[in-house]
């Protein structure tokens, strides 16, 4: 859904702290953080500053409606200890440096590690080298003056110490090839949830993007539905966010399953976005409304109590992207079509 436009208009100093006030407490409690002194704190500097580093960091932990725990504040290695509001900005600025710098010293740590390693390999193959010319000269020496018994006692020991030092590089060479393995699997692994919402496993914003600029670029016919649960804020409201995070569960099962290979994703918060490729708008329609359909046929209970949740639907905006047509625009356009869908009675497919 479109986001809010901020009301502009004059206020005193007090409306503003208060403003101020009500979303911090808003942001703990979205995030699920006890309203205790430090997370207070964090709340302050993030909501203070909003353009600045830690802010910035924040919205990028929390992009496609994942929420903070304190392991992602602790992994912000940031100053939780209250600040006087004067200083609040100049005190977030300082931390978020303070965490990139110790990024960046942890990873050249790394670095420098790996290079001595390699500098400590090229000396053994210097090593060998140099001992490969000797014993290459001693040979040549003790040929000419025929004393065969003492050049074979010199190549042997040479030949012995060359040996232990190749077992030794090789040793060292195993063990860097395998810590760069796992380095790599452990990047991997890192992109991979960088794109992915821990709630539901599929594709957030950031890998639905990435989808639709390689899918537009392929010149594939394709086709972007944004879809909104239907009076979400109630669920949670009347049943907790924990029931609200089954029914997200639930609707991302749903459409992955009828939706097939196409790809699904969660945009963020209570929306899911829908990226058909290689078919036109008709089949895309129907089978985005074969999943609206399933959705709406079920009948929810809590796993607690047994109670009936009640009917849980979504509606839903499509629209076929055409030649010339942006990120920005299709989707625009689908966000305006759901808002159709919703004026509409809600529980539908609108196209366009």
């Amino acid at each position: 859904m479109a986001a809010t436009k901020a009301v502009q208009g004059p206020c005193t100093d007090a409306t503003a702290a208060r403003r101020l006030y009500d979303r911090i407490g808003a942001f703990l409690f979205d995030q699920r953080l006890e309203p205790d002194p430090a997370n207070f704190a964090f709340a302050y500097h993030v909501l203070a500053d909003p353009q600045g580093p830690l802010a910035r960091a924040v919205m990028a932990l929390t992009d496609g409606g994942v929420r903070l725990t304190l392991r992602d504040i602790e992994t912000l290695n940031y100053d939780l200890k209250p600040v006087p509001a004067d200083t609040g900005a100049a005190a977030n600025t300082a931390a978020a440096t303070q965490a990139h710098q110790g990024l960046v010293a942890q990873t050249q740590m790394q670095v420098e590690g790996f290079e001595d390693m390699v500098h400590a390999m090229r000396a053994e193959t210097a090593g060998f080298g140099r001992d490969l010319a000797e014993s290459a000269a001693a040979i040549k020496r003790t040929a000419a003056a025929n004393d065969v018994g003492g050049s074979i006692d010199e190549v042997a020991r040479i030949t012995g110490t060359m040996l232990e030092r190749v077992r030794s590089a090789e040793t060292r060479l195993e063990a860097a090839t395998r810590e760069a393995s796992e380095l790599r699997k452990k990047l991997e692994e890192a992109r991979d949830n960088a794109r992915r919402d821990p709630l539901t496993d599929l594709p957030n914003r950031r890998a639905f993007e990435e989808a639709y600029a390689a899918q537009a670029a392929s010149g594939e016919k394709i086709c972007v539905a944004m879809c909104d649960v239907d009076h979400f804020k109630s669920v949670n409201d009347r049943f907790g966010h924990a029931v609200g995070d089954r029914v997200l569960k639930a609707i991302a099962d749903a459409l992955t399953h009828s939706c097939g290979h196409h790809l699904v994703a969660r945009y963020g918060g209570e929306e899911f976005a829908v990226l058909f490729s290689g078919i036109d708008l008709e089949i895309a329609r129907a089978t985005l409304d074969g999943a609206r359909a399933s959705v709406a046929a079920k009948r929810y209970r809590l796993r607690e109590s047994d109670e009936p949740l009640g009917a849980v639907t979504f509606s839903a905006g499509l629209t076929l992207v055409v030649r010339g047509d942006s990120y920005q625009s299709s989707f625009q356009r689908a966000d305006q079509l759901l808002y159709v869908a919703k004026e509409g009675g809600r529980n539908r497919v609108h196209i366009g």
